[in-house]
């Protein structure tokens, strides 16, 4: 298992930049997570990369994410992360999330979406985002309405960090690959379209 192949596998079965950019986002906070907790870092960030590869493919649940999982098993990755992946849907009642990867994958997954597309609706993008400006689109319901506030909230109780600090540390995240994401500006009046995934794909 490397991230090389890990990304092939990715851009075999998706085509849609947004989402092929929104599995960077996840994989540069998995990435940081696991630098800060000592955790195996490509190990994580192969479970953010990957995530929702099947998506573009199988929307609809459950297929996503369980015709994923069957094709991570086929290509032999291991039981931790396919198991990561498929716990990031809440639909699956056999899959709750018990380990740190798993609540780490959930707790990044929605909030990379929505600092995805409050960074798109300003000037600057992401290089001058805070995480008080996305605590405040959090709060307007009309703004990227796919992304389901209560999963991001629950995701960063269950992972047991403070909200606003989870936000700052993905929005620092995601500026080290900033200019991959597209991000180092905003395309202003986009933002309302960035999220095109329905919750926990």
């Amino acid at each position: 298992m490397n991230r090389a192949d890990a990304f092939a596998l990715l851009t075999e079965y998706t085509k849609n930049p947004s989402l092929i950019k929104h599995m960077l986002a996840v994989e540069a906070a998995m990435r940081a997570y696991a630098r800060k907790l000592n955790q195996d870092e490509e190990r994580w960030g192969i479970v953010g990369l990957l995530h929702d590869f099947d998506y573009e493919r199988w929307p609809d649940p459950p297929d996503h994410p369980l015709k994923g999982a069957e094709i991570l098993k086929e290509r032999g990755y291991p039981d931790d992360v396919i198991y990561a992946i498929k716990s990031h849907a809440d639909y699956l009642p056999d899959c709750p999330r018990v380990n740190l990867m798993d609540k780490a994958l959930y707790a990044c997954d929605e909030l990379c979406g929505l600092i995805t597309a409050v960074a798109l609706v300003r000037p600057a993008g992401i290089t001058d985002l805070k995480a008080s400006s996305v605590k405040k689109k959090m709060k307007s319901k009309g703004f990227a309405r796919n992304v389901k506030r209560e999963d991001i909230e629950r995701g960063a109780q269950d992972f047991g960090v403070d909200l606003t600090e989870h936000i700052q540390f993905c929005i620092d995240a995601m500026k080290t690959i900033a200019g991959e994401l597209d991000l180092l500006q905003g395309a202003v009046g986009e933002g309302e379209n960035t999220v095109e995934r329905d919750g926990n794909s």
